[in-house]
């Protein structure tokens, strides 16, 4: 099976939840995009932005493990772009990130989601002001 590198920047950062879900994911190690804001409404998407950085996790997917795992109702409409995510351990690596088309309005909140969000930042080893921000 065909893998992919993924940029992941939500939920999706926890590995534990992804293997729970049936996934097998390799190569998990933090990393960053620059040019992006993170943006969180219902869910988080991206926001293109000079001179900001998101963080997140790189990890590697079957083509067939993220076609399953963005076919669910509550992802679907997320679409995949090339980043150039900076590793943490260094160096630059191109991968797919999944993005919505249309950001959430900046006035747009879910609370639940943001606290999450901290959690699972602060379980992967996000810088911890980055986590502290997540809002």
């Amino acid at each position: 099976m065909r893998r992919a590198e993924v940029f992941f920047y939500g939920l999706f950062m926890d590995e534990e939840l992804l293997r729970a879900k049936g996934l097998k994911p390799t190569g998990v190690e933090p990393a960053a995009v620059d040019g992006f804001a993170l943006r969180i409404g219902q869910r988080a998407a991206l926001v293109p932005t000079a001179g900001a950085r998101v963080h997140g996790v790189v990890m590697s997917l079957t083509l067939a493990e993220l076609e399953r795992l963005y076919s669910e109702p509550s992802v679907a409409a997320y679409q995949p772009q090339a980043v150039l995510a900076q590793l943490a351990g260094g160096g630059l690596i191109a991968a797919l990130c999944y993005n919505l088309p249309q950001a959430p309005s900046p006035t747009e909140r879910n609370p639940d989601y943001a606290a999450k969000l901290r959690a699972v930042a602060q379980k992967v080893g996000l810088p911890a002001e980055y986590v502290a921000a997540l809002q």
